[in-house]
């Protein structure tokens, strides 16, 4: 079902499919993007503040993009992102983890200087296997009115 600007309400939360933290990919990330021990390291890791390995932030918000970009919660409707207010990593996501993401609108504004167009504010959480919250995102989508 496609949705557009009109079809959403403040409060919507989308449960969006677990996604598993492999440890070959957290590390191949960080090698790649994010190159410090605590993530590239498992040895110097569990000498280091986190007593182990632990994924960079950046991979952990890869991760939930593609949860997000997987489920289409507005189906075919483009959605395009125009920003994020604030991001956080309240604890660490290690290999092994099994993270559920949930995002929920927050708010709509219609675009006044593009009135085909509104802007939806986001909150997109996610929790590790023992429910603490590993990674929360505000980002800002333009999402398309229906068409007339």
């Amino acid at each position: 079902m496609n949705r557009y600007l009109e079809d959403l309400t403040v409060g919507d939360r989308f449960e969006l499919p677990p996604v598993h933290v492999h440890e070959d990919e957290l590390l191949k990330f960080a090698r790649e993007f994010d190159p410090q021990p605590m993530h590239t390291d498992p040895q110097a890791a569990a000498e280091g503040a986190f007593k182990g390995l632990i994924a960079s932030g950046w991979h952990t918000a890869a991760l939930v993009m593609k949860r997000n970009a997987e489920a289409r919660i507005l189906g075919d409707t483009p959605m395009l992102g125009l920003g994020v207010d604030k991001l956080e990593w309240p604890q660490p996501v290690r290999p092994g983890d099994t993270l559920q993401v949930i995002t929920e609108i927050t708010k709509i504004t219609p675009s006044r200087s593009k009135p085909q167009f509104g802007i939806v504010a986001m909150t997109t959480t996610a929790y590790n296997q023992h429910g603490e919250t590993v990674f929360v995102a505000h980002p800002n989508c333009w999402v398309p009115r229906r068409p007339v």
